[in-house]
């Protein structure tokens, strides 16, 4: 018997190697402190790239390889909090309000030629990494500078009618405004007026337009109400919605991950972040689809050859063997990038590279212009950019508009799992495939109507008015069922505003007329749209007449309502001098009104941000500032 049982031990033991693996569904509920629900929290298994967020009521869904692990769960502006699940298929956690300290710091730097004052804040971050080569302070502590990039952006003025009767600007569907307006926040500090671009604050919410009707890339939707914040001008909203494809009926899909390893890519928040995100794209793609992975840190080098979208598993796993190390030779990353791509280029598919950086270039082509120029030599081949933006210290938001802006791309801040989720998921079509290209809007205001006008935001998308009909200007994208909506403040004909600022009479001017009253009296504007197929070189034109049937701002849709709310925001967070009786509680209330079904919780989210800036904006206090230092803000976990 011993004898038989001895013969048999080798083949038990082999089957029980090779027995399947019994994996666990993990349910809970996630609320705050009050017992609301918290939604899109993410629900990260520990030391793994398994995860998944909550849905609107807070619910969620895991599914682990084994029940003896330990949930990471964490929502914007909450706590994370660690969970041992023990065995348990019914886990609930409770999220507290995340609460920083605000500390003064004194900075005093000095150069070649003597003291200066540094540029950039001073932080405290938890898992900074040691040894980064732009300000770091030597010994065991997790500090370093934050050297964050942000382009000044001279707000849209009034202007009159008589002297510039057409407006045109290109359409902007990036929102990677907004999610990092909300990391500002949520880390106890108000963003800096660079780093707020009301149009993407804007578009970073869905609307409720129709669909297009027959072969049209966009429906073109306009309303007229009073603005919330000066009764007595008028709010203009014209809303483009994208077609939408569904995803099976998506032409193949060309993918090149372009990935940042270099040292600055270290942080928690940033290439862990990166591998989780891409792994859920990857969970999007199908077998017609193919991916490469370039990296670049000194050097670049491609990791994955072009591998079928039903590969997932080699895939993830060339994910996973990221690691990151050394400097950013950004340049050389993406002439890689886009050679890959344009090797296995698919006629009539999505061919396109995702950049996944800080935007922190600091070897080779690194300057702005350099950057510029490979980007737009690289597009002429018909691949299109992807820019997604992570982590916070040394994020250069400034590089990368310059990018996606250049590279018929989009650009998207990834501060988290549920961001990730959106982006690359629920907007899956939109951010990844083109459905028209070089999106031009010129309006034509009717002076009979209007005295005076101001776009509100798009400033770095504003255009010569010649630019509209030049097929050579490049604009921007509108991808599969993307929104865009752009408002336009307007003083109407007969109200005298200080906001237009007069000028002296012009000598050799002949005098013109004014307009007749009955000319056109029941328009307000015309809005003309140009756009290109995603391979067409000659664009088709589209006019829209608006007539003033203006109807009381209580009444009109809820788009025009929270589109309204969150312009009001972004005026208010830039201190904008066009933001006359705006208010932090008139925001509140007025997205309250307008919040809809809102079943992925992204307008709750919102209004609760606003309560914060509004706290913070209470307490904020401008610190005075001595030559050659610096008291600027710090703020401690």
């Amino acid at each position: 018997m011993k004898k038989i049982l001895f013969m048999l031990a080798p083949l038990m033991i082999l089957m029980l190697a090779f027995r399947p693996v019994t994996s666990v569904t993990i349910q809970g509920k996630v609320t705050d402190e009050m017992g609301n629900p918290v939604s899109n929290a993410s629900v990260m298994v520990k030391g793994t790239a398994i995860g998944t967020t909550t849905k609107t009521d807070g619910g969620f869904s895991i599914t682990a390889p084994k029940s003896d692990i330990t949930l990471v769960i964490s929502g914007v502006g909450y706590q994370p909090v660690e969970i041992a699940v023990k065995g348990r298929s019914v886990v609930n956690a409770t999220l507290k309000t995340a609460q920083k300290q605000l500390q003064e710091v004194v900075v005093i730097g000095y150069g070649g030629r003597g003291k200066r004052e540094m540029s950039g804040s001073y932080y405290n971050v938890a898992g900074a990494p040691q040894g980064y080569y732009n300000g770091t302070y030597p010994g065991d502590i997790d500090t370093y500078f934050n050297t964050e990039g942000y382009d000044h952006i001279t707000e849209n003025r009034f202007l009159r009618v008589t002297d510039n009767p057409l407006s045109t600007f290109s359409i902007d569907v990036d929102a990677a405004s907004y999610s990092n307006v909300r990391r500002f926040i949520n880390d106890g500090e108000l963003p800096p007026a660079g780093a707020v671009r009301i149009e993407e604050m804007i578009n970073y919410f869905k609307y409720d337009y129709p669909q297009p009707d027959g072969d049209k890339p966009f429906s073109i939707n306009t309303e007229i109400s009073d603005a919330p914040w000066n009764k007595a001008h008028k709010l203009v909203l014209i809303g483009l919605q994208g077609k939408k494809i569904p995803v099976g009926n998506l032409p193949a899909s060309n993918l090149v991950f372009l990935i940042d390893v270099s040292g600055s890519m270290s942080s928690p928040n940033k290439l862990p972040l990166v591998k989780a995100s891409m792994k859920m794209l990857v969970d999007q793609l199908r077998q017609e689809d193919k991916v490469a992975i370039v990296v670049y840190a000194g050097a670049a080098g491609l990791v994955l050859a072009p591998t079928s979208g039903a590969d997932k598993t080699k895939i993830k796993e060339a994910i996973d063997n990221l690691g990151a190390g050394g400097s950013t030779a950004g340049g050389e990353g993406i002439k890689l990038a886009y050679k890959t791509a344009n090797k296995y280029f698919v006629k009539g598919g999505n061919n396109r590279v995702i950049l996944c950086t800080d935007g922190d270039f600091n070897v080779g082509e690194s300057s702005d212009d350099a950057m510029e120029r490979l980007i737009e030599n690289e597009r002429k081949s018909g691949v299109f950019l992807t820019v997604l933006g992570y982590g916070m210290g040394n994020y250069k938001d400034n590089k990368m508009q310059k990018l996606a802006d250049k590279g018929n791309g989009n650009h998207a801040y990834i501060d988290g799992m549920s961001e990730a989720k959106k982006v690359l998921v629920n907007e899956f079509g939109g951010t990844l495939f083109t459905i028209a290209k070089d999106v031009k809007l010129q309006v034509e205001f009717n002076p009979a109507k209007v005295a005076g006008y101001r776009l509100i935001g798009y400033e770095n998308r504003m255009l010569a008015k010649e630019d509209f009909n030049n097929d050579k200007k490049d604009a921007g994208e509108l991808g599969s069922g993307h929104t865009v909506t752009a408002l336009y403040e307007v003083i109407p004909a007969g109200v005298k505003s200080s906001f237009l600022e007069k000028v002296d009479d012009l000598k050799y001017q002949k005098n013109v007329t004014p307009l007749s009253k009955s000319s056109h009296t029941d328009e307000i504007m015309t809005v003309k749209f140009r756009y290109k197929a995603p391979d067409g070189d000659v664009s088709k034109l589209i006019q829209h007449p608006v007539r003033d049937k203006q109807i009381a701002l209580a009444k009109t849709s809820d788009n025009f309502r929270f589109a309204a709310a969150v312009a009001q925001f972004g005026m208010l967070l830039r201190n904008s001098e066009f933001k006359s009786d705006a208010s932090y509680d008139e925001v509140v209330t007025l997205a309250r009104r307008a919040k809809g079904k809102d079943e992925e919780g992204y307008r709750t989210e919102f209004i609760r941000m606003v309560e914060n800036a509004g706290e913070l904006a209470k307490n904020h206090k401008k610190e005075p500032v001595t030559e050659g230092i610096s008291k600027i803000p710090a703020f401690h976990k």
